[in-house]
């Protein structure tokens, strides 16, 4: 999986990551059901906006949902999923975001790469991912020779880049392809007036795609001696901050005047989680309400109790606890456990194996394969990506960061 608009699921609601899922899954079933198994490979998170912003335009349907039966990765559970034109145009988009990826690398010779018969075959399987998304891309009336072309132009400039080469020059290949790839989801979903907002959104999209690609590779690439645009052109990070930042604003403005049946999920990812995900590149901590950055570990209450009594007050509450057994008096039995039907040996090791060769170990949560207990599975683990400042209980009835009427638990 690749992409930069990364959610943790922790941070969305039941009903948000639900369409989530609905989204990623129907992403990978559209690339198996149109190219194959092997074609479920390139399923990213990034082409999957496409689907998201197509049902956003036209509204969720039950002809746009259908269910699937489990997967490894669900934890061997049904779900619903998305179909239809949106996952399809979605397919079509990371099949050839994959393959732009695939030669990107085989220019830089990376790992095996680096060894002729590799790189050939590698060659190869872009190409038919080229091939295939433009099939899939022409029976929804997209031409994915858009995408084409900027990769191939992305090259060139690359070749011809140097220091004092503006860094926009250099994204912007990637900024035509991803402006193509948002404004059609307008035309699939009937909404031609909302082509130029959605076209300005993906091309600051592809924009941030691209700067936040070569932050993040920079320390690697001058290690291996990649090329990298930042240390070819000379930018510094702040710089490359700003650009950032500057496309974060622009991508808000530009959703502001489109026209969304519903779009919660297209807010949430490409208004707060866009902004997390320029905060891990760079390694900053910020409020996606106001933009501000500040400093790690800076959230939560001050030390100490602001509400408590006072030094020498003697209004405040009596030291201990009042509702405490008396002293001297019978102390109170500790609550008893819950019981717990747990398994014995056997049967332990024989569920574990289960859930470590379905996956659900690693994604999701899980059972506890003695105690029953629920557990996270190892990926889940978001580190402090759950911490978040108290904006929106200061923001009153719209969100902050936009002012749009969304609710704070947007």
């Amino acid at each position: 999986m690749f992409g930069i608009v990364r959610p943790c699921t922790h941070r969305l609601s039941e009903g948000l990551r639900t369409e989530w899922m609905a989204h990623l899954c129907g992403l990978c079933l559209a690339l198996r059901a149109d190219h194959g198994q092997f074609a479920r490979i390139v399923t990213n998170y990034d082409g999957l906006i496409v689907s998201v912003l197509t049902e956003a335009q036209t509204g969720t349907t039950p002809a746009g949902r259908r269910t699937a039966g489990p997967c490894p990765l669900r934890a061997m559970r049904t779900a619903p999923v998305a179909k239809g034109e949106g996952a399809r145009l979605a397919a079509a988009v990371s099949l050839v975001l994959a393959s732009a990826k695939v030669r990107d690398h085989v220019a830089d010779r990376d790992g095996l790469l680096a060894r002729r018969p590799v790189a050939a075959a590698a060659r190869r399987v872009a190409a038919g991912w080229d091939r295939a998304g433009a099939r899939t891309g022409a029976a929804l009336g997209f031409d994915t020779a858009l995408l084409v072309d900027a990769v191939d132009r992305q090259t060139g400039i690359e070749t011809l880049a140097g220091p004092g080469t503006p860094l926009l020059t250099v994204t912007e290949p990637t900024e035509t392809a991803t402006a193509a790839a948002f404004a059609h989801t307008a035309v699939l979903a009937g909404k031609p007036q909302n082509a130029a907002p959605l076209a300005e959104a993906g091309r600051l999209f592809g924009r941030l795609a691209h700067l936040l690609d070569a932050v993040e590779d920079r320390e690697a690439d001058a290690a291996s001696g990649a090329w990298n645009p930042l240390t070819v052109t000379g930018t510094p990070l702040t710089e490359a901050r700003r650009l950032c930042d500057d496309a974060l604003h622009g991508i808000r403005l530009a959703l502001r005047e489109a026209e969304f049946t519903d779009g919660k999920l297209v807010h949430v990812l490409l208004a707060h989680e866009l902004r997390r995900s320029v905060d891990r590149a760079f390694g900053t901590s910020s409020c996606s309400h106001t933009g501000l950055e500040v400093p790690q570990g800076s959230f939560g209450p001050p030390p100490g109790n602001p509400y408590g009594p006072t030094p020498g007050n003697p209004y405040g509450p009596t030291p201990g606890n009042p509702y405490g057994p008396t002293p001297g008096g019978p102390a109170a039995p500790p609550p008893p456990r819950p019981p717990r039907d747990r398994r014995g040996l056997i049967a332990g090791c024989l569920v574990w194996a289960g859930l470590a060769c379905t996956c659900q170990m690693c994604c999701g949560t899980f059972e506890d394969p003695w105690s029953r207990e629920r557990r996270e599975g190892l990926c889940n683990d978001c580190g402090d990506c759950c911490e978040a400042c108290d904006c929106c209980g200061q923001c009153g009835e719209g969100c902050c960061c936009c002012g749009d009427s969304c609710g704070c638990d947007c």
